[in-house]
């Protein structure tokens, strides 16, 4: 194996080992520098780095002049960054599909690639796995006394969790889940994601396609998702937000091409709105609520300190739910669940719905202080009694996450309390 001394142990390998069981070939996709690389060493046996530039960046040129020249190590076989040579996908699937055989190679993507080069999808071949930047429980400031299958399956007991600073959690949120950033001292943790939205902004999106872009509105777009993170807030908004905030005219087209690339650099991950369709009346909103793929992305999007958050624990909230509704993400995927959101056209909101395979679904609400946790609970039992009218299903799970709150518990209502820093999967 390849694994780095210093490698630190990821949920997705889960779901990694059960697709490098099924299937020839898996492809870890991602934002740069979330750990894709190293996750895959942790599974590999041998490497293809087709960005290495030693010997003026050989292994490239050889992939370019015939991609199966470079498939020849022992599998699995790890080829880093696929997409600088796109004819590598094909030449996987059709290896795959010549000599059979399951987890011989392991591909990772910082972009997704807009197909030109690549003829076949890999369907039944290649398989994808999203992986994302660290949980609190990934890098240890978690205690993860408190599991969130615990929570479904009705075994949660009281446990103290102990007191979190307000400054914790903002160093949290501004050092973000970057491997390479965890252990960062909190004088020097914002750095790494200003520097990663720059990168974006003057190199990265011209990777994609080549085509250059005007600075000015993409960095004007980046300022407008930043005020808005973890809003609900249409293209339309943004635009207006642009013109009142930036002084800049922005057209639709514009935003949505931009947001287009963003998605392919996997730096925003919008969270869907939870459908009630086929057992509700109700009118569901389809907004999805605002995010980027990782909470420090939102703080440097918005230019702010530490200090700065401090000083306005308001603005904080909002980045607060971006790093719970981060983790709870990644935690719910792990059960093959997903996260959402609900808004109704009668303005209820939960912030956070998670769903399972199986039908079952929990309703979280997220408060940064104590002061807040009853009234969070009146609001999850309110939208547990409208379920009940509509003759809808009722959610299996009502839960408060909190910053500030010193232990785990059931209310006498229910309601389940629960420190963001107390939770794992």
């Amino acid at each position: 194996m390849l694994k780095p001394k210093e490698y630190k142990p990821r949920l997705i390998e889960k779901h990694l080992d059960e697709y490098l069981n099924s299937f020839g070939a898996v492809c870890i996709e991602g934002p740069k520098y979330c750990g894709k690389t190293w996750t895959a060493r942790s599974r590999a046996k041998s490497a293809a780095f087709i960005g290495d530039p030693q010997n003026n960046f050989q292994m490239r040129t050889m992939a370019q002049l015939s991609p199966d020249l470079v498939l020849k190590g022992e599998v699995p076989q790890l080829i880093d960054e696929w997409q600088e040579v796109p004819p590598l996908w094909d030449a996987v699937r059709f290896e795959v599909d010549i000599n059979g055989g399951k987890g011989k190679y392991i591909l990772t993507g910082s972009t997704a690639p807009n197909h030109r080069g690549v003829m076949h999808s890999g369907t039944g071949r290649i398989s994808k796995v999203k992986m994302n930047t660290m949980s609190l429980y990934e890098t240890g400031d978690s205690s993860g006394l408190i599991s969130l299958k615990e929570l479904f399956d009705g075994d949660i007991e009281p446990k103290i969790t102990g007191d979190i600073r307000v400054e914790e959690l903002i160093y949290y949120s501004v050092r973000g889940g970057w491997p390479e950033n965890i252990s960062v001292s909190a004088d020097h943790a914002e750095n790494l994601a200003k520097e990663y939205l720059k990168t974006v902004i003057d190199d990265d999106m011209f990777k994609v396609d080549g085509v250059r872009r005007d600075i000015n509105k993409v960095w004007s777009l980046v300022h407008s998702l930043g005020r808005n993170e973890s809003t609900i807030v249409k293209n339309s908004t943004i635009i207006k937000d642009i013109a009142e905030k930036e002084g800049l005219s922005i057209d639709s087209d514009t935003v949505t091409e931009y947001l287009n690339i963003f998605r392919r650099l996997f730096i925003i991950d919008n969270q869907a709105s939870f459908s009630t369709e086929l057992r509700s009346k109700r009118r569901i909103l389809k907004s999805a609520k605002r995010h980027f793929v990782d909470p420090s992305l939102a703080v440097a999007a918005i230019g702010a300190t530490k200090e700065m958050l401090l000083n306005d624990l308001n603005t904080f909230g909002f980045i607060f739910e971006s790093l719970c509704e981060h983790d709870l993400k990644i935690y719910a995927e792990y059960y093959g669940g997903k996260l959402f959101h609900y808004r109704d056209d009668k303005a209820k909101e939960v912030d956070a719905i998670i769903e399972f395979q199986d039908g079952r679904y929990g309703a979280f609400e997220i408060k940064l202080g104590v002061n807040q946790i009853d009234k969070a609970a009146e609001e999850l039992l309110s939208f547990k009694k409208m379920m009940e009218h509509n003759g809808d299903s009722v959610p299996k799970v009502l839960c408060v996450i909190s910053g500030m709150s010193n232990m785990a518990y059931k209310r006498e209502d229910d309601v389940i309390v629960v420190p963001i820093t107390a939770l794992r999967p």
